[in-house]
Formats: structure tokens, sequence, C-alpha cells
């Protein structure tokens, strides 16, 4: 149950703000925005970052969504896993993959399921999510995986702004839609 209550689903003010969500959203406040609205600026600041994440970015969508699952996994944010495992595998991302994410350690070492970039990937968000310091031999292999400075520095946004995500769904207690 939510520690705080939900805005209403119907929520028309402050104008600008709850139709720039839900132009992201599709029309529907997700939760996550019912709880974030409680607080116009930061709801605004969110939609505008987080959307800027979710489509502007130069890294893949895959593993844009690799890294989000992995963040809900070690984090306990079962409803940011519930939204992003089937957007991993829209990009492409296999079930077998996610079944093995919940376990990132030995999904990180796993190359069988796992490709170089996706196995770089593991391990970052593994490190920057439990320890927040990174190894070198651990961002030497991201930078292996993806030479392009743009791209390994938007994973590590990625995983960065996803961990403040699940920190606040789990902290307030955002359940999914529908309960």
């Amino acid at each position: 149950m939510a520690r705080l209550p939900y805005v209403p689903q119907d929520l028309a003010e402050p104008r600008g703000i709850v139709d720039a969500i839900r132009a992201r959203r599709g029309g529907a406040l997700l939760n996550l925005d019912r709880i974030l609205l409680h607080s116009p600026p930061v709801a605004a600041g969110w939609n505008t970052m987080l959307g800027s994440i979710r489509k502007d970015l130069a890294l893949s969508p895959k593993l844009r969504e690799l890294a989000m699952c992995v963040v809900a996994v070690l984090n306990g944010a079962e409803y940011e896993w519930g939204h992003h495992a089937p957007l991993f595998v829209a990009a492409g991302g296999t079930e077998a993959q996610l079944a093995a994410m919940r376990d990132p350690e030995a999904a990180s070492r796993n190359a069988v399921l796992f490709d170089a970039a996706e196995r770089a990937a593991l391990a970052l968000t593994v490190e920057m999510t439990r320890t927040v310091r990174v190894a070198e031999a651990t961002f030497d292999a991201v930078k292996a995986a993806l030479p392009d400075p743009r791209q390994a520095f938007e994973l590590v946004v990625t995983i960065a702004a996803y961990n403040m995500v699940s920190r606040v769904l789990v902290a307030v207690g955002v359940e999914p839609e529908g309960h």
C-alpha cells in the first residue's frame, strides 16, 4: 500500500505539467505520476529528464531497458520491473535473458545469453547500484563495448536515474496500476 495518497486520476491542475505528463504517457497518469504530482516542480523536472532518457538517447533501447530492469531487481522495485521487463523484450531481449537478470551478478558473467556490451552493462549496473564506485576493469569493459563516449555516459546516466526512480517507488510504496 502506498504510504502517501495518490492524487486523483482526473487531476487537471497544474494544467501544463499534468498535460505534459499525460502526453508522454499516452493520456493516462500512472501511479508513479500520481505520487510525483504532490510536488509539481519535481513532477515537471522528472517528466522532462526521464522522458529524455526514454526517447532521446543514442544508447540502444535494449541496453537502456536492461539497465532499468537490473536496477529494479537490485533495489526490489517490482513496479519498475513490471513496467520495463516488457520493454526490454520489445527492444530485442529474450525471456531467458529476463529470467537470468533476476541474478544480475551471474548474468554479468553469462556469455551464452548476453553479448559483451550486455555483460558490461550488467556489471556496471551492479557496481553503480550496490557500491556506487565502479572498478576500472568494469568501466574499461563498458568503453570497449561502447566506444562512443556518449553511449557510455548515457548508460551511466540511465543507471543513476533509474536508481532514483526505484528508490522513490520503494520508499513511498507505489503499487502497480490496478491495485
